[in-house]
């Protein structure tokens, strides 16, 4: 489940208001166990998903760095290869 969690920080263009909350939902669904919460607990579990993403703005927001913002394309196609490596079939010759 948190691998949908992606690293939001240095990127060019910065992480939209969708991936930070996608990122709060995984992050929400992760602790609490839930995939989608009973109505009993949906008001809390929304709150939750809210707070997590005015954090994740806060902190996003506070970072620092050097280093030169990544390029989305770039990082998608190291973690398509990283991918097809994890999930190559025992016995099977790597791409070239």
């Amino acid at each position: 489940m948190c691998r949908a969690i992606k690293t939001l920080h240095n990127f060019k263009p910065p992480a939209t208001e969708a991936e930070i909350r996608a990122s709060s939902l995984q992050f929400v669904r992760k602790l609490s166990g839930f995939a989608r919460p009973a109505k009993a607990n949906e008001i809390a579990f929304n709150r939750a998903v809210e707070q997590v993403a005015r954090a994740a703005h806060e902190l996003l927001d506070a970072l620092v760095t050097t280093a030169p913002p990544r390029d989305r394309e770039v990082e998608a196609a190291k973690a398509r290869v990283r991918g097809a490596e994890r999930f190559r079939l025992p016995g099977a010759k790597p791409a070239t």
